[in-house]
């Protein structure tokens, strides 16, 4: 079994508490991906074209910086990247992760949450940011999912 890290970036606490159930229910750390500047209840207003979420989401080359970096992620064979979906995507903030690190060599499984959306073309677009990196498709849990459904979910690349 390699060693797993769950990373995550959570605009408001729900993917936040996915990640945590997931990397209890397979044993892996877990790292927050932190925005350098934090996001607002008016930047994440997507009704507002000109929000920070919405001009950050219509600039595909735009990459918000990140707080803090993990130091030791040559220490993982696989890892889950978790986020709430924005606008049928990953967030910006997790391409910037994903340039971030080398992950080659690295299975990564997006995970996300959302009201209704689905996570779209987020493993093929993660996929391009880390071309030595075999990315999974993902998938999108609902909020409450439980540690029982998380963890029968990853048992595939662990």
């Amino acid at each position: 079994m390699s060693k797993a890290l769950v990373a995550y970036f959570s605009a408001g606490g729900v993917t936040r508490a996915l990640a945590e159930r997931l990397a209890k229910a397979v044993g892996a750390d877990l790292f927050e991906i932190v925005p350098e500047t934090p996001y607002t209840e008016a930047d994440l207003n997507w009704m507002d074209k000109g929000s920070r979420s919405s001009v950050e989401m219509n600039d595909r080359s735009c990459r918000p910086a990140i707080a803090a970096k993990l130091e030791n992620m040559a220490d993982y064979g696989v890892v889950f990247v978790g986020f709430p979906v924005w606008w049928y995507r990953e967030p910006s903030l997790i391409d910037t992760f994903m340039e971030a690190y080398d992950f080659t060599g690295k299975t990564v499984i997006p995970f996300a949450t959302s009201g209704t959306s689905g996570i779209g073309d987020s493993g093929k677009n993660m996929q391009a940011l880390a071309p030595g990196a075999r990315v999974e498709a993902g998938l999108r849990f609902a909020a409450d999912a439980g540690e029982d459904e998380l963890k029968k979910w990853a048992a595939a690349w662990l």
